[in-house]
């Protein structure tokens, strides 16, 4: 699950159906969660004994504490709906517009420039549970780290020129 944080891509979750546990967990680390309205999220471990402590990393990490510590101390699954409210999903599609709109994001993203994407994801996690200070200085030294990335300067030279840029990918 440490893996898909770290890793220089974005990591995408696209679910129809039922998350439980790993599943869960799974769905909460990723950096992007697509979901159908038919899809629903559990951590149903304490209802056989087994409490869903690895799950509760990336849960509460993802949603708010008490939505988090009810879904594990109940078991309960939540609908798409009410993870989308509580931010365990990016977005909820009808079931049949569900790959095509996750395939959307993921075409979107390839599209943009690898080392910026990679760049930025690193940056987002490395500040994102810093105080405001620091959050501030790490990610003022990305944008001076993006700038100097060949696509950073490729995307300022498009932009003065009113073209597309060129990707290095």
């Amino acid at each position: 699950m440490m893996l898909i944080q770290n890793h220089p891509v974005p990591v995408i979750a696209m679910v129809n159906g039922l998350a439980t546990a790993a599943g869960c967990q799974l769905v909460a680390s990723c950096d992007i969660a697509v979901a159908s309205d038919k899809s629903s999220f559990a951590t149903p471990g304490v209802n056989i004994g087994l409490f869903c402590s690895t799950p509760g990393v990336a849960l509460g990490r993802a949603v708010p504490r008490k939505v988090a510590l009810e879904m594990l101390f109940t078991g309960e699954p939540i609908s798409a709906q009410e993870a989308l409210l509580h931010g365990l999903l990016s977005r909820v599609v009808p079931e049949q517009q569900l790959e095509e709109e996750t395939m959307r994001i993921a075409r979107k993203i390839a599209s943009l420039s690898r080392p910026v994407v990679s760049l930025g994801k690193a940056a987002f996690y490395k500040q994102v549970c810093q105080d405001l200070r620091t959050a501030y200085h790490l990610a003022s030294q990305a944008m001076v780290n993006n700038v100097a990335l060949r696509d950073g300067q490729e995307g300022i030279q498009a932009f003065i020129q009113k073209r597309k840029p060129v990707w290095s990918h």
